[in-house]
């Protein structure tokens, strides 16, 4: 009995593996990707041969890569020895926190800055506090807790070297970045 079963089975496979005649697919446009290029729509094969014209379309741009949202600003800039999110920096942190509030599966790391003055372990404590603060102030906006992590790397990671009070400014940041970017 088990030799019929076994000659059933392989009489499937045969069976399962005849061939067939494939239907050719369409090729792919291609288009053009150099800065400044424009595309031009691409006909659609039709049933029949017939083309019908696409109508160009809007290519969208996620508001955190479009250099002309607000969105795109990722740095929040201290003063000396402070924690304190300054007036000018409200409005970008307000519309992360809206973002974030509008795109729940959204994830963000914020790294808390400071400059190289003062001793390494008060620096990390002062990235800890600026990376909190923008942290409470996101979660005001809307955002939730489990959205947003807030780490100090104190004056570990320097934008600037030189010993002037322009690079200190530099240095002296919160940096907000979304999952992907970490």
């Amino acid at each position: 009995m088990n030799k019929k079963l076994i000659a059933a089975l392989a009489l499937a496979v045969l069976y399962g593996c005849g061939t067939q005649a494939t239907k050719e697919e369409p090729k792919a446009g291609v288009e053009e990707r150099t800065p400044g290029a424009v595309q031009q729509p691409v006909p659609a094969p039709q049933p029949g041969g017939a083309a019908r014209p696409i109508p160009p379309s809007r290519v969208d741009i996620s508001p955190l890569k479009d250099p002309k949202s607000i969105l795109s600003k990722r740095s929040i800039f201290f003063d000396y020895d402070s924690d304190a999110i300054k007036e000018e920096f409200r409005p970008l942190v307000q519309a992360h926190g809206k973002y974030l509030s509008q795109n729940r599966s959204a994830k963000m790391l914020i790294q808390g800055n400071a400059d190289e003055r003062g001793s390494r372990e008060y620096n990390i404590a002062l990235g800890q506090r600026r990376a909190d603060g923008v942290k409470r102030m996101l979660v005001l906006m809307g955002a939730t807790e489990s959205q947003i992590e807030a780490v100090s790397l104190g004056e570990e990671k320097p934008r600037c070297d030189a010993k002037t009070e322009e690079c200190y400014s530099q240095n002296r940041r919160g940096d907000m970045l979304y999952g992907g970017e970490y």
